[in-house]
């Protein structure tokens, strides 16, 4: 099978009440660990990289890895560009065989960003890939993508219909109260997500493709952790799953995942090193962390995207 884009995806994500998993990828054990939950649970995937995974992976190297993915599961799998930031960064994915980018235009203006999202549109449905734009910016870090609270803002559902209309994206990526990283509320703020934007998008937006950035939970299991083996994460703050379970039942197809893949993947190989001081082979020490983001990542395909039995 080879790879797919994420439009027959969405339409049943959408039709059906739920949500597809979007998970970072940055190494051999974190592409087997998702893929391998998911082909346990059959659910439909995308596998996502970033600027920083192809600066530090390189672009051949996770395709080759994706396309072994493939081979091995069997599974339904879009190859997806994350916060793609330049026309010329998204040329050279869609050229080099990924299915779908994301063009990130929320810095610019909204004139300029509407610019910026067509020629990538029309660049890449010459070719077959889908896009996703953003509307609104989400606060947080993430690789390259550093938003401070006083940059971030909420998307105006009053520009959703004219961005999709002028630009022709296939889905759009909106800032409901959801942040990129670990540390996403100031001390004494709670999670909350501003579900009357979401629905005022869905009116204006019927049958659309709605997007979740910065939607990890920060599982408390792997912080724990993390910090009896020498971390400091006592204060991180997710997003409730029962929060983005509501989302997936309403317009959103597609829910991101990544500070909670590096939780995982870290509290395994903490776990492992301070257990086994003495050990020196990798494949000792990234198993564990590989079979703690297969545990993750089977949880969220069942209790938060709902996805399951859906490949």
């Amino acid at each position: 099978m080879p790879l797919v884009t994420s439009t027959e995806m969405f339409r049943k994500a959408y039709d059906g009440g739920y949500a597809i998993g979007a998970f970072n990828v940055n190494n051999m054990e974190i592409v087997q660990g998702i893929t391998e939950a998911a082909a346990e649970v059959r659910a439909p995937l995308i596998l996502q990289v970033s600027a920083g995974a192809r600066k530090y992976a390189k672009h051949v190297y996770l395709m080759k890895l994706v396309e072994a993915a493939i081979e091995d599961t069997g599974l339904p799998i879009c190859l997806h560009l994350d916060h793609g930031e330049s026309f010329e960064i998204c040329k050279s994915c869609i050229d080099g065989g990924f299915t779908s980018v994301m063009i990130d235009g929320s810095k610019h203006s909204f004139a300029d960003n509407i610019e910026l999202t067509r020629k990538v549109v029309d660049y890449a449905h010459e070719r077959g890939v889908v896009v996703e734009g953003e509307l609104g910016r989400l606060a947080g870090i993430e690789d390259d993508v550093n938003v401070s609270d006083e940059d971030s803002s909420y998307t105006r559902p009053e520009d959703v219909q004219e961005f999709v209309e002028k630009t022709g994206v296939d889905s759009l990526a909106i800032a409901i109260g959801t942040s990129h990283g670990a540390f996403k509320y100031k001390p004494g703020q709670k999670p909350q997500l501003r579900f009357d934007i979401l629905e005022e998008v869905e009116k204006r937006l019927p049958n659309f493709p709605i997007v979740l950035h910065g939607a990890s939970s920060v599982i408390p299991k792997y912080v724990e952790i993390i910090d009896n083996n020498g971390g400091n994460l006592a204060d991180a703050i997710g997003i409730p799953e029962d929060m983005l379970r509501q989302a997936a039942k309403m317009a959103v197809c597609k829910i991101n995942i990544d500070t909670d893949l590096r939780l995982a993947m870290t509290a395994g190989v903490r776990e492992h090193l301070t257990a086994h001081p003495e050990h020196f082979d990798p494949r000792q020490y990234l198993a564990p962390g590989r079979d703690y983001i297969r545990e993750l990542v089977k949880a969220k395909l069942i209790n938060v995207l709902g996805c399951d039995g859906k490949a």
